[in-house]
């Protein structure tokens, strides 16, 4: 008895400005293809039943292309595995806040997918003597498993308390938060989890299968979490007769650059101009159609002002994102017998309000915070040198 768990899709997520000759969001047009290729292997693979834990769309009401995106592509799978059972959660990104709006998912039972949204549901298989307990978002537990079942499956979206980073929990819609013990995995043949980006194992049978893109609000820390070629995305096959269990990574379409950070202290302009030069041409394989970020720490203000302008558009040109991410040297103070303390930077309060304010939907964090950064750029340059630089 196989299964195939995948979660996160969040179609119809949007980012940067970048469309494709047809007028779509150039990442809402790569999440799309990351779903296909997802679709792709799960067709190859030939399971019996596949999970899919949460957030298939990114917002409660998602674009036109991609609810036909999203349809065709299950159809798809329907009609290559009509003997596969499918069973589909809604997660916290496809769940109404009102009971008067209707789950989108709805649509997904006229191909035979099995939906579950509004309150859990127990599923029976007969033919394979499997139990699955569906929890969508906000269910909260007791999650109980079938005891007249030979196997029993926990379908669920939701946050599992102390196991992830924090860049994880610090989501515009949060999912239901239960602890290990509330899970009980150990009771369970598989437990299926949605919400977590990045691939990750919370016991020997319980798995996030991760998000098949970069869709979160702090993509770089699920690069970081996750490995270098794949950020942790993909889906996983269970077979719940022998316990062998594969995780077969699905890169996403659009490669994501950190590139190596930099330290300005010291540097002049001219010197730091040289050092992002270096840093950038030493990229394999260029950074052209990539979405990259370069951190460069410890530099003043009137040094960012006097650094070639003219190459950083072109590095924006030429990659689909490029994100010249500079930090201030962090100010010192000190604070009685307790020695020194840490200061935060102007920049650095901007980018820690962004990130932790709630949002309302199709809002992207990560966009948010670096618009928040230019215009604050902006203002340092419409200001001239400061105080202390004038002084000098």
């Amino acid at each position: 008895m196989r299964l195939v768990h995948l979660a996160d899709i969040h179609l119809g997520f949007r980012q940067y400005q970048r469309q494709t000759p047809t007028g779509i969001n150039q990442r809402e047009a790569d999440v799309a293809v990351s779903l296909r290729r997802a679709i792709d292997k799960v067709i190859e693979l030939k399971p019996e039943l596949v999970l899919i834990a949460g957030d298939v769309f990114h917002a409660v009401r998602p674009s036109n292309p991609a609810i036909l995106h999203a349809f065709n592509q299950f159809s798809r799978l329907m009609q290559a595995l009509p003997d596969a059972s499918v069973v589909m959660i809604a997660g916290n990104h496809d769940t109404p806040r009102t009971a008067e709006t209707g789950c989108i998912l709805r649509l997904f039972a006229q191909i035979g997918i099995t939906v579950v949204e509004g309150e859990m549901r127990r599923i029976t298989i007969p033919e394979h003597d499997l139990s699955i307990l569906a929890v969508p978002d906000m269910m909260k537990p007791p999650y109980d498993p079938d005891p007249n079942a030979k196997y029993n499956i926990l379908l669920a979206h939701i946050e599992v308390q102390g196991v992830l980073p924090r860049s994880a929990r610090e989501l515009d819609r949060r999912a239901i938060s239960v602890t290990e013990k509330e899970l009980g995995a150990e009771r369970w043949d598989y437990v299926a989890l949605g919400h977590y980006h990045v691939y990750r194992e919370i016991g020997p049978n319980a798995f996030y299968s991760g998000s098949l893109d970069f869709t979160s609000n702090n993509s770089w820390a699920e690069l970081a979490e996750g490995s270098a070629k794949d950020g942790g995305k993909g889906i996983i096959e269970r077979d719940l007769t022998t316990g062998v269990h594969t995780f077969h990574p699905i890169p996403p379409l659009r490669e994501w650059i950190d590139l190596p950070a930099i330290s300005g202290a010291g540097l002049s302009p001219a010197s730091l101009d040289e050092a992002i030069r270096g840093t950038v041409d030493a990229l394999e394989g260029g950074i052209d159609d990539k979405i990259v970020r370069l951190v460069v720490r410890d530099v003043p203000r009137h040094i960012v002002r006097e650094l070639d302008h003219k190459s950083l558009r072109e590095y924006k040109r030429k990659a689909l994102q490029f994100h010249l991410d500079t930090r201030p040297e962090v100010a010192r103070l000190e604070h009685g017998q307790a020695g020194p303390s840490r200061r935060a930077s102007l920049a650095d309060t901007v980018r820690d309000k962004l990130r932790s304010r709630v949002l309302t939907e199709n809002i992207d964090r990560e966009a948010l915070v670096e618009l928040g950064l230019h215009y604050l750029r902006e203002a340092d340059l419409a200001a001239g040198p400061a105080e202390e630089d004038a002084i000098a």
